[in-house]
């Protein structure tokens, strides 16, 4: 029988980042929740937040002091070292009563550029990161399937997202803003990744879910279009082309769809991005 004590510990590695972060806060008040750090201040006095650097650091004392029954990856870094580090991921997985949610990309599809892309297609990608994040989703799927999720993520966006804050600073500083005008994305909140993966958690799910958008949406409308409704400095907008003809990098979620609850629009998206005190931040 399983412990219930055991399945109500989860370990989040990269807690301290902008996804990581967002999910911890999400999951704190329902499970034991432990998190991991590198170089972020301000988690030296937290006890349940331990220093872990992917690229010296070892798991297994983490994995073994904590017990979780879930593991979250939203790590960064370099890749070859995130690589070893989720080779220990999956041995651990597969010896213990735990379960591992790794936090994957669009990019395992941008070697494909004429459709959206679905939760079975086959992934192609031309960039390091997007092959990085399919040597690791290969890996895993060696392990039984119960024992993995694998969460795809589009662009995330949010009011405090990287992305929005530097579309904020270009914005005051009348800076430059690189769009893509023939790049069609999906979006997503790291608000609404949160929520999913708690959902993803309490029902014990498993297989390939893309936590994105239902909608799609051009690279530069979005962002020119949440620009205008924050205030009225704008960046310049420097066009960007990859190539002629409109690309898509978007994910979509067709076979493993969530409860309605847990979708989003692209409208829902821009909306959150800008909330009314944040308008009145920047038109002051």
């Amino acid at each position: 029988m399983s412990n219930p004590q055991h399945n109500n510990r989860i370990l989040i590695f990269g807690a301290s980042g902008f996804i990581g972060n967002t999910v911890y806060k999400e999951l704190l008040p329902y499970f034991n929740v432990f998190g991991t750090y590198c170089n972020a201040k301000g988690f030296e006095n937290n006890q349940v937040f331990f220093n872990y650097d992917v690229e010296k650091d070892h798991m297994y004392e983490l994995l073994n002091a904590v017990q979780p029954g879930v593991i979250i990856s939203c790590l960064r870094g370099d890749f070859k070292a995130q690589y070893k580090a989720h080779e220990e991921l999956k041995s651990y997985v597969a010896t213990h009563d735990c379960k591992l949610l790794f936090l994957s990309s669009d990019c395992v599809f941008d070697g494909k550029f004429e459709f959206p892309s679905y939760e079975h297609d086959l992934v192609k990608a031309e960039s390091s990161y997007g092959r990085y994040k399919i040597s690791v989703e290969r890996m895993l799927q060696e392990i039984p399937s119960e024992k993995f999720v694998i969460l795809r993520l589009p662009v995330v966006l949010g009011v405090n997202a990287p992305k929005i804050e530097q579309l904020k600073q270009a914005a005051m500083h009348h800076a430059a803003f690189e769009v893509y005008p023939n790049l069609i994305i999906s979006v997503t909140l790291a608000d609404k990744i949160a929520q999913q993966v708690h959902y993803i958690i309490n029902k014990k799910l498993q297989g390939i879910f893309h936590l994105a958008s239902e909608d799609v949406v051009h690279h530069a409308d979005i962002f020119q279009e949440i620009a205008s409704k924050l205030g009225d400095k704008s960046p310049i907008f420097k066009n960007v082309y990859g190539r002629n003809d409109d690309t898509y990098l978007a994910i979509l979620p067709k076979k493993n769809t969530l409860p309605k609850t847990y979708r989003i629009t692209v409208e829902e998206v821009i909306e959150a991005c800008t909330l009314k005190e944040e308008i009145y931040t920047l038109k002051n």
